[in-house]
């Protein structure tokens, strides 16, 4: 049944955060596993299969930094820790193929997507005035929320792609194919694993906003989880997983990458009404309430990789 198969993903799911949890504690691959898996370590990341991943992290954006982003998004508004030099990259040399991960490209998602601001309870309301004798006025998504799924461009052969500003030039189309959660939650040695902060705010003390990237490359191909967790404390909690993998097929072979994206979304109050706690506290750990929250969107698209 449709049920049964739901469980057994969500089962497979966890397995796969046990596995990424495990991946955290890591500290390097061995000679041996780089060599049997026939890779190579490279400042910041691996090269495997014809695949490099790469990740940076940087520092948060100074003040410069902050008007060269607010001219960009045409906003005055930022999270208060943007991560603008950070980023997780993923590129095929044979193909082209480069999928890049980053804070600007998320906050242009974000401000085009323009969703309404979340309503705060109005006990919280003065924790968002920089001034007391203000009138507070949230005329904007001071969340942050993100449809972002990632930036992805195809390079030249002189690899002289000039910007991932630009509206992407690959296709994604929607497939039944499905992540395999059991073959990645399989043991089997880590060659790279990262994670990345792109953006954090803590909402003025009134819950967290977040987007991370978390990439990890064994010997049978990479796996990325790029993940917004919001809670605004007493009104709702919104949780965006993107997960895109990638077995490595043959040398020959095109390689095929799946994206599964995955929304979720509740009121505090619908929360409480399924008899969950209506306490902030029960949720800080996004990885033990996204089974909890209701599915709003999802859907498996395959990348269409140009010949």
């Amino acid at each position: 049944s449709v049920l049964t198969s739901d469980r057994t993903r969500a089962r497979d799911r966890d397995g796969t955060q046990r596995k990424m949890a495990a991946a955290a504690a890591w500290d390097g691959p061995t000679a041996g596993e780089l060599k049997a898996a026939g890779a190579e370590a490279i400042p910041g990341g691996v090269r495997v299969k014809g695949w490099v991943i790469q990740t940076h992290k940087g520092p948060i954006l100074n003040s410069a930094s902050v008007s060269l982003y607010e001219d960009k998004l045409q906003t005055t508004h930022l999270p208060e820790m943007v991560f603008g030099e950070s980023f997780v990259s993923i590129q095929n040399a044979q193909t082209g193929v480069k999928l890049h991960f980053n804070a600007l490209d998320a906050l242009k998602a974000w401000k085009q997507e323009a969703l309404p601001p979340v309503q705060v309870p109005a006990a919280a309301k003065w924790k968002f005035r920089s001034n007391p004798a203000d009138q507070v006025v949230l005329d904007y998504d001071y969340t942050f929320t993100t449809p972002y799924c990632g930036s992805d461009v195809v390079l030249n052969q002189d690899a002289t792609q000039t910007s991932l500003d630009e509206c992407s030039n690959l296709c994604w189309e929607d497939t039944d194919d499905r992540i395999d959660l059991v073959a990645l939650s399989a043991k089997e040695p880590i060659l790279f694993y990262d994670e990345v902060i792109l953006y954090e705010d803590e909402l003025a003390d009134s819950g967290i906003s977040f987007l991370t990237a978390r990439v990890r490359v064994m010997p049978t191909g990479w796996f990325l989880l790029l993940r917004f967790w919001l809670r605004v404390d007493g009104a709702l909690m919104r949780l965006r997983d993107t997960r895109l993998h990638c077995s490595f097929g043959s040398k020959e072979a095109k390689p095929v990458v799946l994206r599964e994206l995955c929304w979720r979304e509740a009121t505090f109050a619908a929360m409480s009404a399924e008899g969950y706690p209506s306490d902030s506290a029960a949720y800080a750990d996004p990885n033990l309430v996204a089974r909890k929250l209701p599915v709003v969107m999802q859907k498996t698209q395959k990348l269409k990789i140009p010949s």
